[in-house]
């Protein structure tokens, strides 16, 4: 019996409208879900390449506005993998036509615009998701069940950073395609929204509500060529972030998140320090999680490295034999199943209200980096 058709309209095809298409062709093939994605048409300005992306991927049509895609008959999703300034617009109406919408983070370029989208779909009643993939890296789930059974017993500490290097040319422009995360009124802020979101969601789904901060921020080079308007313009956004947090569960943490860190590419690392135990986690060896048991008796007692890859392990049971790993593209097949799976009622996390409040962590990281004071978060 074929399955009713889950018909999606992309907007956007650089790199996170490629994860999502992948995502998308590859879930039903490993899951069994209630819904066959279908690839009905994808969006963005330049026809030409959005027609040469529609052939790779397998999409059905082109539209070149995304207000069309969104009043089309036949689509049931709208999926927003746009730069952030386009995430407001897009996904009220999609909410306001009935559309089931998923958003790539961070939801909005503030907490105000994100609370509007929260608005729309909530008064809508209609499916909505945010794409912070790390939570379903098989060995980040894994730590969540591990924290969630109480095997860390109470949470002391936790610390995260996310390393990049790209940015550190002063001769590179800001603004326009593949730069808009340079140019603050299209990204809404650097490496806080970009990067920290990412790490801050993690950590609230791991540790739980995040009460209080203090922050300070960098922008290294004050000026850069814009590449819209070939003038050299100040430059908005943040390009280091360091900041300290207080969990409501009394737990203290430590933030930190850079584009200037030499020699880094993508280092996304976590630690968790317990009563009993301790955790950590690396995106640069994602398939194995740090384990530390203080219970743990004997000569050989220490830091274990957990191999996720066997049948038990979060997902694992759905993709190759034991001992094989898989990478970053599957966090996003896992999320879109997720999704679709979560269409019966039981909506998947993180929805839109669950980004929100990421987004009032990350305003007042900043709002902290400018005042001096330690700020509420929620």
């Amino acid at each position: 019996m074929s399955k009713p058709k889950l018909r999606i309209g992309m907007v956007g095809y650089g790199f996170m409208g490629r994860t999502h298409s992948n995502a998308f062709l590859t879930a039903p093939r490993f899951f069994d879900l209630p819904r066959q994605p279908e690839l009905t048409a994808i969006c963005a300005r330049n026809r030409d390449r959005a027609e040469a992306f529609a052939s790779n991927w397998g999409y059905g049509s082109v539209e070149t506005d995304w207000r069309a895609l969104v009043a089309r008959d036949d689509i049931d999703l709208i999926d927003i993998a746009a730069p952030n300034n386009m995430h407001l617009e897009i996904a009220v109406a999609a909410a306001k036509a009935g559309k089931m919408v998923m958003c790539e983070k961070p939801l909005g370029r503030n907490s105000a615009e994100s609370q509007q989208m929260v608005e729309a779909v909530e008064k809508a009643g209609v499916p909505n998701m945010v794409w912070y993939n790390y939570r379903r890296i098989p060995a980040v789930t894994l730590a969540k069940a591990l924290i969630d059974d109480g095997q860390l017993g109470r949470i002391f500490h936790y610390r995260a950073k996310f390393l990049q290097d790209w940015t550190i040319a002063s001769d590179l422009p800001q603004g326009g395609e593949g730069l808009w995360r340079l140019d603050k009124d299209v990204a809404g802020s650097g490496v806080t929204g970009d990067l920290l979101a990412h790490c801050i969601d993690t950590a609230m789904w791991l540790n739980g509500g995040i009460d209080t901060v203090t922050a300070m921020t960098e922008t290294f080079i004050k000026e850069r060529e814009h590449t819209l308007t070939g003038k050299v313009e100040p430059v908005g956004i943040d390009d280091a972030c360091a900041f300290l947090a207080r969990f409501s569960n009394g737990s203290l943490a430590t933030f930190e998140s850079t584009r200037y860190a030499r020699g880094h590419k993508a280092q996304y690392t976590l630690e968790i320090n317990g009563e009993h135990a301790s955790i950590s986690w690396d995106l640069h060896d994602l398939h194995r999680l740090e384990y530390f048991d203080h219970r743990d008796q004997g000569t050989t007692r220490g830091w274990k490295s957990i191999h996720v890859t066997d049948g038990d392990h979060p997902y694992m049971d759905k993709w190759w034999v034991p001992g094989l790993s898989i990478g970053y593209d599957e966090s996003f097949t896992h999320q879109a199943a997720d999704f679709i799976m979560g269409l019966d009622g039981t909506a998947a996390a993180p929805t839109f209200a669950d980004a929100l409040k990421t987004d009032m962590v990350t305003d007042a990281v900043l709002k902290s980096a400018q005042t001096g004071q330690w700020e509420t978060a929620h």
